[in-house]
């Protein structure tokens, strides 16, 4: 995947989440929790693009 779509990705998200908590009425507690869930599947993104997930399946215990 290309390094321009990256990093497209993740200004497109950081910009959608600032045109949510700073234009949409919500409470604090729900925009938080809003917040968390987009970073946390931004970076499972991020780690799969990366291969990191691929990695860790050849891993044996």
């Amino acid at each position: 995947m290309p390094l321009l779509t990256i990093l497209l990705v993740i200004i497109a998200a950081g910009v959608i989440l600032w045109v949510i908590n700073h234009f949409i009425p919500m409470d604090r507690k729900i925009k938080y929790i809003l917040n968390v869930v987009v970073v946390v599947v931004l970076i499972g993104w991020l780690l799969n693009v990366f291969g990191v997930f691929d990695y860790l399946k050849n891993i044996q215990i």
